[in-house]
């Protein structure tokens, strides 16, 4: 095992000084771009920016919707195509200078072909864009941006818009025997939500007994767990009541055909809190039943997009960055550990970042489970205050295919407003699997 590790290490190693190299030959007529004092001292030391780095020039989420609440009326495709606009809006960036788009999808059934597409031409970008919708569950619209970083690299695109929508709301039934035919008796009416979003195929469980597994393998009790989701909600509430928030958020007009036109500007979910209610729970996932309805992520809608480009397409446009990428990693362990896969892709970022984890300012690790949380800050030996600081999925919500994009936005935006430098969003996803990404503030 630690051989394959090792192997896959100095492979993705390999492959970054590929991508270097390539960069180099692409933009080899271009000088480095002054932003920053370069250091070749300390991996600490802002480096010098060149032509061919990736940088985040804008970003934006949607507020965060219940289920069955205030964003039920709207598709992920029209969330999906708000927080386009909004991106590329206070990017400064025009519609018409998209070179391509990614959008993380995950519950796709009955929205139609290519919901990327769907969003972007909504979103008024040109019918010449090429447009990929992404599904790897819960790290869809970190993989997004990870795909349009890649892309940029190579000298494939210059600007990339990349998010991640969900409604899951809108997830139909399915009645999988109808097609051939029902000819007696009663049959099965299959909810999407659940088989395509929460049901793990390898087990044949559903993810809150893996994460229950974890819980025991960790020796997490569900004290903790409900003490990390009340710190969660705690710190989301201070977040929205402090106007954190409102630098990444974008307002949402809701026209309801029964009703006056509803603006949606705050998440939903971190208003329902109550520690009392919340610590009366009791878990459905077997084990001791430690994992509960109040401390995992809630079914949400919503939706994230960030714009992308090269640091010599955003020198020539005179747009200011506000971060460069500096490493990404994907990474997989068997699908009963998917709650812990972020403890191997996050070193494999940074690494690939090169840096160390004692570098990173702050952390934003998607929150599916308090537990899984949890565990990832245990077997990271990370300081709790310096990961979501105001919150995560617990207690804004977690709309599956969007989360990997908003914790990249709500990343940037702790690093501005707390003025620091490097941060790590980290993100697992069904299956085993985990993606992370690091930034560096400029």
């Amino acid at each position: 095992y630690q051989r394959r590790v090792r192997g896959a290490a100095s492979m993705d190693r390999s492959i970054a000084r590929i991508v270097s190299i390539q960069r180099h030959l692409c933009f080899a007529h271009e000088p480095s771009i002054q932003l920053q004092t370069a250091s070749e001292t300390s991996s600490t030391e802002t480096r010098e920016i060149s032509p061919g780095d990736v940088v985040l020039v804008g970003y934006a989420r949607t507020p965060i919707g219940n289920f069955a609440g205030a964003l039920s009326p709207l598709t992920a495709v029209t969330l999906g195509a708000k927080a386009i606009q909004g991106a590329l809006a206070k990017a400064g960036v025009s519609p018409s200078s998209v070179d391509e788009v990614y959008m993380g999808n995950v519950l796709q059934a009955n929205l139609g072909q290519a919901p990327a597409r769907q969003a972007a031409l909504a979103a008024g970008i040109s019918y010449q864009t090429p447009c990929t919708t992404i599904h790897k569950v819960c790290a869809s619209g970190m993989k997004s941006v990870m795909l349009g970083a890649s892309n940029i690299m190579l000298n494939i695109s210059q600007v990339v818009v990349a998010g991640g929508m969900e409604s899951m709301s809108n997830v139909p039934y399915y009645l999988p025997y109808v097609r051939q035919g029902l000819r007696l008796g009663d049959n099965a009416v299959v909810d999407g939500l659940i088989k395509d979003g929460l049901w793990d195929p390898y087990g044949n469980c559903h993810m809150g007994t893996i994460a229950e597994k974890i819980a025991k393998k960790y020796q997490i009790s569900k004290d903790q767990q409900d003490d990390y989701a009340i710190r969660s909600y705690t710190r989301a509430t201070n977040g929205w009541k402090e106007g954190f928030f409102k630098k990444e958020v974008i307002p949402i007009i809701v026209k309801s055909p029964r009703g006056p036109e509803v603006t949606v500007d705050q998440d939903e979910e971190f208003k329902k809190f109550s520690a009392e209610k919340l610590k009366k729970l009791t878990g459905n996932f077997g084990g001791d039943k430690s994992v509960t309805a109040g401390n995992a992520s809630s079914l949400s809608d919503g939706a994230a997009a960030l714009v992308l480009m090269s640091a010599a397409k955003a020198k020539e446009m005179g747009i200011r960055p506000l971060a460069v990428i500096r490493g990404f990693a994907d990474a997989a362990l068997h699908p009963d550990d998917f709650p812990i896969a972020p403890t191997v892709a996050i070193p494999k970022a940074v690494q690939n970042a090169g840096l160390k984890l004692s570098d990173i300012d702050y952390f934003e690790i998607n929150e599916a489970f308090s537990v899984m949380c949890e565990a990832n800050i245990k077997i990271l030996n990370l300081d709790p205050s310096k990961v979501n600081i105001f919150g995560g999925a617990v207690s804004l919500g977690h709309p599956i295919g969007c989360s990997g994009a908003r914790i990249i936005v709500t990343l940037l935006n702790v690093l501005e407003h707390k003025q620091a430098k490097f941060g790590v969003a980290g993100i697992c996803n069904g299956g085993g699997g985990a993606s992370a990404i690091v930034v560096e503030r400029l």
